[in-house]
């Protein structure tokens, strides 16, 4: 097994990289993201995967690791939900079978690390790692996501054939969403080390090639406007003081009580429209929202005492900030002068210096201390 590649801190977003084909992050974001799909041959040369299968296999055994398994067969497809025993396998030679890993990011740090030389995109879309073990025939049917892919063939081969798709219409009665009517207009051969770009709403069908073909997928977050603002509302009410109380002095007898007074929509609309009135408000409930740790994460309490030094943040921290915050893991701190720029750097790289956390003043070490003891960053022990 390699480790997972990593990046260099003096890359910048004009710095060509040959994960991207030899373009920049620059322009790969302006030829590419969201516009066209991308093929990039030896993109990561000489990879190999960093979990094997028997590893993988296991992970799937996890309760707090989300699996599944998805078998076609003559008869149709069949979708299961993990963890799975490891004798629920169908036999390694049975074809048209495979397990789908998601979230591998929050389980290895050398998933997180391969997650890392993406962070061209803002964090705040950054999703996480799946890995795809299939068997020869194995895949998950012709079918379209909302949401950017790179799609990495770790080993063995993958065929694959992509589309823009008009007719969006699924097949019936199966439990996976498969295009009825799937119309290719590319295919591609995918070996080891070769990786795909797709933006949403790509069609594509990825067929596996032989025994033991294993496909990364670095995923991208798209909120949905209506859910996102269901979220924020929430947030924000919680924290809005006003108690003004409805009134309605002239308020005629009426002989249909039951019709809504138009006063209150008209109340209840100004509640709202102060509500969003309130951007600092609005910026930390979204700060927050962003940063909100997935389901089933949680992050271990640390075997040491807090000493002020070197740091990195956990595999599973989600750190952002904005013009006058910090977010973490879901909470929200005002920053501003030099503590807002020692944060801002450990958000960006994930790291601190010696010599950075001693300049932290007594607040931002206290801060760095509860975050350190609820286990979402980590220091070296003393010796």
């Amino acid at each position: 097994m390699t480790q997972a590649p990593h990046s260099s801190a003096a890359e910048t977003p004009d710095t060509p990289r040959t994960m991207l084909g030899g373009l920049s992050p620059a322009q790969f974001m302006r030829r590419y993201w969201q516009k066209k799909p991308l093929l990039i041959r030896n993109a990561f040369p000489g990879f190999t995967p960093f979990v094997n299968r028997q590893a993988l296999f296991a992970m799937a055994a996890d309760e707090v690791v989300e699996s599944r398994m998805i078998v076609h067969k003559a008869s149709g497809w069949t979708l299961r939900h993990g963890p799975f025993a490891r004798t629920v396998f169908p036999p390694l030679k049975q074809p048209r079978w495979t397990l789908l890993v998601q979230g591998v990011d929050l389980h290895l740090d050398t998933g997180r690390e391969l997650l890392e030389r993406f962070r061209f995109v803002p964090d705040a879309r950054l999703d996480d790692l799946m890995i795809s073990w299939a068997s020869d025939g194995g895949g998950v049917g012709p079918h379209f996501d909302s949401y950017d892919v790179f799609l990495l063939q770790a080993s063995g081969q993958r065929h694959w054939r992509i589309g823009r798709q008009k007719d969006l219409s699924l097949e019936p009665d199966v439990p996976l969403k498969i295009l009825s009517h799937f119309e290719p207009e590319e295919e591609h051969l995918l070996n080891p080390g070769d990786m795909l770009y797709l933006p949403p709403r790509w069609a594509h069908d990825g067929v596996a090639v032989g025994d033991d073909c294993m496909t990364y997928s670095i995923g991208f977050r798209v909120p949905q406007r209506g859910g996102l603002a269901g979220e924020l509302l929430q947030r924000m009410a919680d924290e809005f003081d006003d108690t003004t109380l409805y009134r309605d002095p002239d308020q005629a007898a009426t002989d249909t009580p039951a019709a809504m007074p138009p006063a209150l929509e008209a109340f209840a609309a100004d509640a709202l429209q102060r509500l969003l009135a309130e951007r600092q408000s609005l910026a930390c409930a979204l700060g927050e929202v962003m940063t909100e740790p997935k389901p089933k994460v949680w992050f271990e309490e640390p075997q040491h005492d807090w000493v002020p030094g070197a740091l990195t943040l956990d595999r599973r921290t989600r750190m952002m900030y904005d013009a006058r915050h910090v977010f973490i893991n879901g909470e929200g701190f005002r920053a501003a002068g030099a503590d807002a720029r020692l944060m801002r750097s450990l958000a960006d790289t994930r790291c601190l210096g010696a010599r950075q956390v001693a300049l932290a003043s007594p607040a931002a070490l206290a801060l760095l201390q509860d975050w350190f003891e609820a286990g979402w960053l980590h220091c070296a022990p003393t010796a």
